[in-house]
Order: structure tokens, then sequence, then C-alpha cells
């Protein structure tokens, strides 16, 4: 007897079940965080201007490198949402530096985003939100990648590393 299709909103077995926030989220949500810890609880100032404006440059790289990385995403025609199925490898463009460029990216911009601030505090949340991205999306995302491209993705992993 063939088993019923999964409800609309139910995981197939087998497969993860999809988060509630997605990285972006996560990202804004340590941010946020981030600022109420400098304004509330700022602790000690440890970078002034100029040396903050530096951050700036931090979020700059991090965005540039989302869009870089999404055009290839783009151009194999394959999704950039975790938990979906992977139409091809990318191995091209940043993703031949690391093999999570998005990830690296976001936590770019947190830290650009804490250099800004200033203070010690917002330094406190990056470990966390990195914490958060390996175990809730790398670490899924890596055996679905393995599940779907085997040995090609094995070698991937083989040169090149996880974030930098």
């Amino acid at each position: 007897m063939a088993e019923a299709p999964p409800e609309p909103n139910q995981t197939p077995p087998g497969k993860p079940e999809k988060p509630k926030l997605l990285p972006p989220a996560w990202a804004v949500l340590a941010a946020a965080v981030m600022l109420h810890l400098n304004f509330y609880f700022p602790v000690i100032i440890i970078l002034t201007p100029p040396a903050t404006h530096l951050g700036w440059a931090l979020i700059g790289i991090g965005i540039a490198i989302v869009v870089w990385a999404k055009r290839h995403f783009d151009a194999h025609e394959t999704t950039v949402k975790p938990y979906e199925d992977s139409a091809a490898l990318v191995t091209t463009g940043p993703y031949e530096l690391t093999r999570n460029p998005m990830y690296l990216s976001l936590t770019l911009a947190l830290i650009g985003i804490a250099i800004v601030l200033g203070s010690i505090t917002p330094f406190l949340v990056i470990p966390f939100f990195v914490w958060v991205i390996r175990r809730k999306f790398i670490r899924v995302e890596e055996a679905m990648l393995e599940d779907a491209f085997a040995d090609d993705y094995r070698a991937y992993k083989g040169r090149v590393r996880r974030w930098f």
C-alpha cells in the first residue's frame, strides 16, 4: 500500500524540518541584540572613530559577497534557500574560497556592526550567531549536499574550507 503524501505543512519523512527563522532573520535578530547590548550595557568602549569606520567597510564587503554568491547560484539555476534540494553543486566564484560564503558574509557584517558600535558587548553575540548557523543550517546542508552529490561533494569538501 502506498504512503499518503505529506500534509502541505508537514515535512516529508527523512527530510529535516525547516527552521522557522532563516539565516538572514538570525542575522537581523543578532544585530538587534548587539544594538541593545551596546546602548544599554556597553561595558567597555574599545573602539572610537576613526577606527569604528572600518566596520562600514566590513558591512559593505559582506553585502558584496552575498551578491556575488547569489549570482553564482542563479547562474547554476539552483536555490539559495536552506533545506531545499539543490539542482547543482556550486563550486565557482566565492565557493572556490569558502563552502559558505553567504554565512561568512553575514558574520562579516555582524563583525562590522560590532566595530561600528565600538563597545565590547556586541562582540559577545557573534559566537552565538556562528553556533546557530553551524548547528541549524550548515550541518543539515552538508548532509543534504553529500546525499545529493556524493563523491563530487566530498571532493569539494576536501579542497575548500567551511568558512575561510
